[in-house]
């Protein structure tokens, strides 16, 4: 019998060990994995305009939720056994991006989530921004650039042994520079209009938290008391298929569901609050289109 136990015990010992080596060996290959893009560099414009007009991108993109305000960066959540969420200092301050950091490697960062050094940028919604145009984003670098330094130096982003697994067995999308293609083409821009296709566009800032068909639910890999993204699809039981259009825009105007209730904090509301009326018409047509589906099939 005990001998039995001894081998049983031994037995399990190799097959934690070899998961261990699994995991370890799956996430490490995936975090060295390097990317090059070979396309014609963006032309960044200057002066006021394009400052405002990437303040505007920033704001509603949700660029100063993970970079706060003043974009130097802050740690949106530190869980050891999953691992640190930090948006980083994207300012030339201390603790901020060296001074070299050029147009491309701002691209290459927002468009398809690697650093100069060609890795995947650890936890960057990149999915979000992937399809963003061309005009878009060359405002978005001229309003970064025109940031004043601030001195924060964060520690970065990190991945623990749980978040690991996770990540080994398709739970945790980590690395989201791998989930894209890289050599899609980019629109040159995107006629700003109240059109189911602009809308189309502007709804990939909500597929970070509401999942890539919008039905909300557990976002995965964060700890267990993260507040639960809702469905925004149109089905009438849990998503908005009751709302009217007026009930979407209190949403965001003001904070407030359509019960009256606040909406959680956790939602940028206020943020993207600053969608114009044109932007907020847009999404609501869009969101209309959607498949109808139950809370939870992200």
């Amino acid at each position: 019998m005990r001998r039995l136990l001894l081998r049983t015990l031994g037995a399990l010992v190799v097959i934690v060990i070899a998961l261990v080596a699994f995991v370890y060996a799956r996430s490490e290959l995936a975090l060295r994995k390097t990317w090059k893009i070979d396309e014609a560099a963006l032309a960044v414009p200057g002066g006021a305009d394009a400052v405002t007009r990437g303040e505007h991108v920033a704001i509603t993109r949700g660029c100063t939720d993970c970079h706060d305000k003043d974009l130097g960066g802050r740690v949106m959540m530190e869980v050891p056994a999953i691992g640190r969420m930090a948006g980083p200092n994207l300012t030339h301050g201390a603790g901020g991006l060296p001074a070299d950091f050029s147009d491309a490697d701002f691209e290459h960062a927002i468009r398809h989530g690697f650093k100069p050094d060609g890795r995947a940028i650890l936890f960057m919604p990149t999915r979000d921004f992937a399809a963003l145009s061309d005009a878009d984003t060359a405002d978005l670098i001229a309003y970064v650039k025109s940031r004043p330094p601030v001195d924060r130096a964060l520690a970065p982003s990190y991945i623990g042994p749980v978040g690991r697994m996770l990540f080994a067995f398709g739970q945790l999308p980590m690395l989201e520079a791998r989930l894209i293609d890289q050599h899609a083409p980019h629109v040159a821009r995107i006629e700003n209009a109240a059109t189911v296709e602009f809308g189309s566009y502007l709804a990939r800032a909500c597929t970070g938290c509401h999942g890539q068909h919008f039905s909300g639910g557990p976002i995965p890999g964060v700890p267990p008391d993260f507040p639960i993204p809702a469905n925004i699809t149109p089905d009438a039981a849990t998503g908005i298929g009751a709302y009217a259009k007026e009930d979407f825009y209190r949403v965001f105007r003001e904070g407030k569901k359509r019960d009256g209730s606040a909406v959680n904090t956790f939602m940028p509301w206020q943020a993207m609050g600053q969608f114009t009326d044109t932007e907020l018409d847009a999404l609501w047509a869009y969101l209309r289109t959607v498949p109808a589906l139950p809370k939870g099939q992200r």
